[in-house]
């Protein structure tokens, strides 16, 4: 099982992805790109690294404005895959 990161170490790993935002156990990322074709390439963009990764994150669409959760459900809170995906969705971004 993966291990579930303290929250000084959560909110350290934080620090380095701007535009996320922690509550509780979920970090989470509001963008709004330029189209909603754009917006789709994104998720699935994303789709596919979450697939690599084996671990999924919550994604509500919203015209443009896509919102993108992470917390790892299996572990009971925030691990290092959550920002590991973080990382990776910052890249297609």
């Amino acid at each position: 099982m993966t291990e579930i990161l303290s929250d000084s170490e959560a909110d350290r790993r934080l620090g380095f992805r701007a535009g996320w935002v922690r509550t509780g156990a979920v970090i989470s990322r509001e963008v709004e790109l330029e189209s909603f074709p754009r917006a789709i390439e994104v998720v699935n963009r994303v789709a596919e690294l979450a697939e690599a990764a084996d671990h999924h994150p919550d994604i509500d669409i919203r015209w443009r404005t896509l919102t993108f959760r992470l917390s790892t459900h299996s572990a009971g809170g925030l691990t290092a895959k959550d920002f590991d995906l973080a990382e990776q969705i910052d890249a297609v971004l």
